[in-house]
């Protein structure tokens, strides 16, 4: 081998760490803009943030911006699957008042059985999320951060909201009871207003006991509700 092919091969030696050099540095500086990210947009505020990344944002976090799509991901999914569907079913099925709760008895059917579809959607995104996360490589000075992140804006959330679908669906299945009670006894019982009354002193204790439930699982999901609000804003 020559002199002038081992200079040549030295000068390439040089060119490739400069290059490795080069690379590391670039991921060093990628990691540190998606921490300071992670610290100053949701981990560092109040309440539940997952930004939209600008086309420099994405840029800037190399291939850390396929780390936030996992939480970006769920959310936009928990928005579709859970959040909005359950608004809709929310406006569309709940009765306004005892006389609603016979009349609409089929939306509130439909809602009733919303609630198991909704909660089987945001067990499925969740698993999701949580291998995708699981399966994510990161420095030790990231991980701790994207943890964070992740357990405020996927794992709190996913648990707030698994504890809004039982006392909903609770709820609009002792409404659908009223309303086959009304409908099985309707000469003896009569809805006037904001009050219902039956003829029939054998019915009483039944007919309050349904109306209790109703009430105590109207309390608990404005409780839940609340409560997500508070999550949501950082209550």
């Amino acid at each position: 081998m020559t002199g002038r092919t081992l200079s040549r091969l030295h000068i390439g030696l040089v060119l490739i760490l400069l290059a490795l050099c080069g690379c590391g540095d670039e991921e060093a500086t990628q990691r540190k803009a998606f921490i300071e990210f992670l610290q100053t947009r949701i981990v560092g505020k109040p309440g539940i943030h997952v930004p939209h990344l600008t086309a420099e944002e994405t840029a800037a976090f190399g291939p850390y911006a396929k780390h936030y799509a996992v939480i970006a991901d769920f959310n936009a999914a928990l928005d579709d699957a859970v959040s909005k569907p359950m608004q809709q079913a929310i406006q569309n099925g709940t009765p306004h008042s005892l006389g609603e709760v016979v009349a609409r008895r089929q939306d509130i059917a439909v809602v009733a059985d919303g609630m198991a579809k909704m909660q089987a959607a945001l067990d499925r995104e969740l698993a999701k999320a949580d291998a995708a996360h699981a399966a994510l490589k990161q420095p030790d000075d990231l991980k701790p951060v994207y943890d964070a992140a992740y357990a405020r804006d996927v794992t709190v959330p996913a648990k707030a909201w698994s504890e809004v679908f039982p006392d909903v669906e609770d709820g609009m299945k002792n409404m659908l009871a009223l309303a086959d009670f009304v409908a099985a006894h309707q000469n003896a019982v009569k809805i006037q207003g904001a009050m219902i009354q039956t003829s029939d002193p054998s019915l009483q204790p039944a007919l309050t006991g349904m109306l209790d439930k109703i009430r105590e699982k109207g309390e608990a999901v404005n409780k839940a509700q609340q409560r997500l609000n508070a999550l949501i804003v950082g209550g």
